[in-house]
Order: C-alpha cells, then structure tokens, then sequence
C-alpha cells in the first residue's frame, strides 16, 4: 500500500481557515519568534545543539528546551547563549499597535 504525503504548507492553509486555530497559532507567534531567533543564531554560527550546550557549560537538552520557546530563560541564560553561539544579545520594547481611536471617543 502506497502512502499519500500531503505537503505541511497545505495542512497549514487548511487548518488556519479553522478561527480557534487560527486564533491559538496567532497567540503562540512571540514564542515561535523567540525560538526562531535563538535556531538562527545556532545555525548563523553553524554549530549543533550539543556543541552549544558545552559552550555554555550545560546539556543539549537544556538548549533543546530554549530552542522549543516553552520555556522563559532568564537574561543571564540568554547572555549565555548569545556568548556562545557568537552573537550579540539585544531586548527591545515595542510598542503596541493600538487601534485607532474614534474622534467622538477623544473629547
């Protein structure tokens, strides 16, 4: 018996039409932003998770935590792995996109 594979980015389009999957994706966005940074900067400097773990003085199992973005490391961890991976630790505030206010609401 022959398999179907159905490609990940079509399960995708179809499950964010879903708005309760759509709406818990887009809550999850600044964790997989922040984990998508920390994978980029592992591979920028081309080095497995293991050697990042001794880099740091810990085990892949730790970076493999911080790399799934489940977890809040503290800035000293973040420090930590920046230093190892070659990189340079930057945290910045943004502000909010508010919605615009109605001029009967501003009096």
């Amino acid at each position: 018996m022959k398999r179907k594979f159905i490609p990940v980015e079509d399960s995708f389009a179809q499950w964010k039409k879903d708005p309760k999957y759509a709406a818990a994706y887009d809550a999850l966005e600044e964790e997989f932003a922040f984990a998508s940074s920390l994978i980029k900067a592992r591979t920028a400097a081309d080095m497995t998770q293991a050697q990042v773990a001794e880099a740091m003085g810990t085990t892949q199992a730790v970076v493999a935590r911080l790399e799934s973005g489940r977890v809040r490391p503290s800035t000293r961890t973040l420090e930590r792995f920046a230093k190892a991976t070659h990189s340079r630790l930057r945290i910045i505030f943004e502000p909010q996109v508010r919605p615009a206010r109605s001029r009967a609401n501003t009096k």
